[in-house]
């Protein structure tokens, strides 16, 4: 097993980051992507991150991470918008005895040559959602196990992403990933619905194709093959899939995978549009089994202290059926507990200090690391995402969340998608300044419409608030996003609604960090 020596090098030396957060060299010289085997240098020490495959944990898995963030890290996990882990400044190289020891309990690749592809996406209640068509789970792991299997694989970009969506509430289809299934029905019958990712920073397409189950796994073989087939393996920067899919023409692509197949690709009429996806992970929810309930917990800024998540897998072992499950949100699922000991384990959850609220502003607000994780950012993202939070908490109530998020520079590394509001850290005469997007349904822009430029972070509490204020009282409805109520206006009138008098915030300054 390759387990590379990893150290910090000195920033002089670091070379540009192209893609990624914060990671301006590889550390392994493998690839641009950190992964468990393949640690990479970080503006606050090294990163480590752990592929979970559809964001389940157990609670022997959360007992040895929270070890080795404590023994090795900054005593914390991040949950990022894959459901990974990251374990952040790290300032020693992780011995090879622990890398198997995690690899013995079940986390990261048993062949690490893979271990760098991106982690294999599924909505966090799989196999639990009341209205899923089909439980993915058992497609995540036989995806990821044909992966391990077939070390000629790593050759692939290490962005190549699957997700699994069962066509349940909680639903996963939005989210950015090379491929995407997603279960339909048709009379009876369970399909999958073929997506594919044609056009940079937006969801995959529908390629009208559908699947039976036991066709998967086959045409995503034959879509890596027809990749590796198209792409000259020694590149050190691999091509995204979208762009090998457009060099090719997506029907030649297409023509391709099937000529590898014993079946032939069912088509079928484009299939209704993809269903808003809420925050049905937040909270308390009944399972689709009968007495079992779940609930959704909500962590600030998708961090985790090691204590809290060794507390939070007892919890799981306690009461429900010893895993966690991590969300894309950047969120954490405790399951299958029973209604009677619903109660005990929502005090045990307050008492370490976290909420299940889905009207907590924390349980959609997003952050990169900052400018003190990544030389990258213009901003301290992190710092002032939680000091929106503090000064949000008694001044804002909201009936439902809405996705604020602070990206310290353009390149969006902890969301990928447009969020209803997004703040783009800018340095304006080393000032940090934010310019403020709302998102926009009909925009080609990656961040939305732009309404305001350069705004200082002493202004941005009340210019946000007044936002938010203007929102809830010209909605047309409770339901209504603050994304389709912005939609209804054009930008000149939306800044005449926005508009407010002299801004004037004062933060305490140990909330705030520049």
């Amino acid at each position: 097993m390759p387990t590379p020596g990893v150290s910090i090098r000195h920033h002089d030396d670091l070379l540009s980051a192209l893609h990624r957060e914060g990671v301006e060299k590889l550390v392994s010289g493998f690839t641009a992507c950190p992964g468990l085997f393949y640690a990479t240098s970080a503006q606050d020490g090294i990163l480590s991150r752990l592929r979970i495959p559809g964001g389940i944990l157990n609670s022997k898995q959360c007992q040895a991470i929270a070890a080795i963030a404590d023994m090795y890290g900054g005593g914390y996990v991040d949950v990022t918008n894959r459901a990974n882990l990251q374990i952040r400044e790290i300032s020693k190289g992780i011995s090879s005895e622990v890398l198997q020891q995690l690899q013995d309990l079940g986390i990261g690749s048993h062949n690490s040559a893979i271990d760098h592809i991106r982690n294999i996406m599924t909505s966090p209640t799989a196999g639990i959602d009341p209205e899923e068509l089909i439980d993915t789970r058992p497609f995540v792991q036989s995806w990821d196990a044909y992966l391990a299997e077939h070390s000629e694989l790593s050759a692939l970009s290490a962005k190549f992403s699957v997700c699994f969506d069962g066509g349940g509430k909680v639903s996963v289809s939005d989210r950015l990933n090379d491929i995407l299934l997603r279960a339909e029905l048709s009379d009876t019958q369970v399909y999958f619905r073929l997506y594919l990712s044609f056009i940079k920073s937006k969801p995959p397409i529908d390629t009208g194709i559908i699947l039976l189950p036991e066709q998967c796994l086959s045409v995503l073989a034959a879509l890596a093959d027809i990749y590796l087939q198209h792409t000259d393996v020694q590149l050190k920067r691999k091509p995204r899939l979208q762009e090998v899919i457009n060099s090719l023409g997506y029907e030649n692509y297409l023509q391709q995978v099937e000529q590898r197949l014993t079946f032939t690709l069912q088509r079928s009429q484009p299939s209704p549009a993809t269903k808003e996806v809420g925050f049905w992970h937040i909270g308390t929810h009944p399972q689709r089994q009968e007495n079992l309930f779940y609930i959704g917990v909500v962590l600030p800024l998708g961090r985790l202290e090691s204590q809290q998540l060794r507390r939070l897998g007892d919890l799981a072992a306690k009461y429900g059926n010893g895993t966690t499950r991590l969300t894309p949100w950047q969120n954490l699922l405790i399951t299958d507990i029973p209604q009677g000991c619903v109660i005990d384990v929502e005090n045990e959850i307050a008492d370490l200090g976290l909420d299940f609220t889905v009207t907590n502003i924390k349980s959609s607000l997003v952050a990169c690391s900052g400018k003190r994780g990544c030389a990258a950012s213009a901003t301290d993202t992190k710092g002032h995402a939680l000091a929106l939070a503090d000064y949000f908490k008694n001044r804002v109530q909201l009936n439902r969340p809405i996705n604020i998020h602070l990206s310290g520079c353009a390149k969006s590394c902890a969301q990928h998608h447009q969020g209803d509001i997004t703040l783009l850290g800018v340095s304006d005469r080393n000032i940090e300044t934010y310019h403020i997007y709302v998102g926009d349904h009909d925009s080609h822009e990656k961040f939305g419409r732009q309404i305001y430029q350069n705004v200082s972070f002493t202004e941005l509490p009340a210019r946000i608030e007044q936002m938010l204020t203007v929102y809830k009282n010209h909605r047309l409805h409770h339901d209504e996003s603050f994304t389709e109520f912005v939609n209804r206006y054009e930008t000149t009138q939306l800044k005449q609604l926005f508009k407010i008098p002299n801004i004037c915030v004062h933060l305490r300054s140990s909330v705030v960090v520049n």
